[in-house]
């Protein structure tokens, strides 16, 4: 599969020289040891896999009784693999990290040997039980990888020259064409119901068939709900009853999500370190209310108030239709004709947390629920700003909307009320590309565009 982190890691490659080692960190089977190992057989001589998840104890302790001897480290670790290694023309890659932070630790000394260049992958990277006792290096550059988004789902069904139409409608700010926004929305609806996790994307190319497609999403979740129990520590309870209230959070008008659903009376503080873990997981896609939608949108968060997202939308879909632990081929091609009533609208919302979180945004919310003044009573459902602070205006408000027939009225009078602020109000939709009365209606398969 195509994926564009390979393009960041030639880039990686060309500007560090070996002055830096690059850590891959996303969540678990989004393809992170594939792209490494691709990306190592494209552009090295040679390489070396260490995979911490099936290594035995010999490896490992060449990271602890080695390193004040790199000669003898790189000639026993060469021996072991049966790989030559060749000064500046060899990688060497620590997949699964995170089961052996010495080894990460280690990065420090095997880049200011200079022999060598190194990737790194992992998942849990910032679990403070991770953490512990070892150094984190300087010379360590991070990368994130996420789901397939939609333009490398695209790639991957051969639909190669769709994303550049998409692309060229929205920097020229024109609509489509209803021929091809239809083809287009086709594929998305696909995108949306299968996701982004690259082993539920190969089963879909490959039979087309949305129960087995079903089948590998709960693979995953089972091996999500699997990590909870092993790595989420004396909270992992906790983690796991956020990780199920998801998609009930999710299905509300609102979709913030109620720690009282949790536990009567239950308290952020309560809660934060397992909110935390399932945010550092990438299992989640977190987002906070901003107090004051100004220049400074983390200046102003309300940790208490939150909204928590799947990382992928096609696990969020198989999470929710759990009764039978199986979602049938039926109930699929119902939703993908549109012949299904259910909450389209989470799924809606989702995706768009997952685009926006896949091009770098960090997530935002406002939601002022005021009882003295319905004029400053609303709800934005993201709030994103540009990268470079140019004027006051730099913030550009979204509302996400799956039905034909919808009001936008928070988002008029967010307009109104913080317009020295605004860049650009946006309502994201199943339509085609429109402007009217200073709001952009932006087709949903662009949400990643900005």
């Amino acid at each position: 599969m195509k994926r564009k982190i390979y393009d960041k890691l030639v880039e990686w490659k060309q500007q560090s020289s070996g002055k830096t080692a690059i850590l891959i960190e996303g969540a678990r089977r989004v393809g992170k040891s594939y792209i490494a190992e691709e990306f190592a057989r494209n552009n090295y001589k040679s390489y070396i896999l260490i995979d911490f998840s099936k290594v035995n104890d010999e490896v490992k302790d060449l990271f602890t009784q080695y390193l004040n001897n790199l000669d003898n480290f790189f000639m026993l670790l060469s021996a072991y693999f049966s790989v030559e290694l060749y000064k500046r023309e060899s990688l060497i890659i620590l997949d699964e990290v995170q089961l052996f932070p010495k080894a990460r630790s280690a990065i420090k000394h095997l880049v200011a040997d200079g022999r060598y260049d190194y990737i790194e992958t992992g998942s849990l990277i910032s679990i403070k039980e991770n953490l512990k006792d070892i150094l984190i290096p300087s010379e360590e550059e991070h990368i994130h990888m996420y789901p397939l988004d939609f333009e490398e789902f695209l790639w991957a069904l051969n639909e190669k020259n769709l994303m550049t139409v998409v692309k060229k409608s929205f920097q020229e700010r024109k609509e489509i064409g209803q021929l091809l926004h239809r083809k287009i929305m086709d594929l998305f609806r696909q995108y949306m119901l299968v996701g982004g996790m690259p082993q539920a994307v190969n089963v879909f190319i490959d039979t087309k068939d949305f129960k087995q497609v079903d089948k590998q999403k709960r693979l995953i979740l089972d091996l999500y709900g699997s990590d909870i129990s092993k790595n989420a520590g004396t909270y992992s309870l906790k983690v796991r009853n956020i990780f199920n209230k998801i998609p009930s959070q999710l299905q509300k008008h609102e979709k913030k999500f109620k720690l009282s659903s949790l536990q009567k009376g239950a308290k952020y503080r309560e809660y934060e370190d397992a909110i935390l873990w399932l945010e550092d997981s990438m299992i989640v896609n977190n987002a906070f209310n901003t107090t004051e939608p100004n220049v400074g949108l983390k200046m102003n968060t309300d940790l208490t108030s939150m909204k928590c997202y799947m990382g992928d939308t096609g696990l969020l879909l198989s999470h929710t239709f759990d009764e039978k632990g199986m979602m049938t081929e039926d109930i699929y091609k119902k939703i993908l004709f549109n012949k299904l009533e259910f909450n389209e609208g989470m799924f809606m919302e989702n995706i768009v947390a997952q685009m926006l979180r896949a091009s770098g945004n960090s997530l935002y919310f406002y939601s002022n629920s005021s009882r003295e003044n319905c004029e400053d009573r609303m709800e934005i459902d993201f709030l994103i700003q540009k990268n470079k602070i140019t004027s006051r205006h730099n913030i550009s408000a979204i509302e996400v909307k799956s039905g034909k027939n919808y009001t936008i009225n928070s988002l008029k009078k967010f307009m109104k009320k913080y317009g020295q602020y605004l860049n650009e109000a946006y309502v994201i939709h199943t339509g085609d590309y429109k402007e009217e009365n200073n709001i952009v209606y932006l087709p949903v398969y662009m949400a990643g565009l900005l």
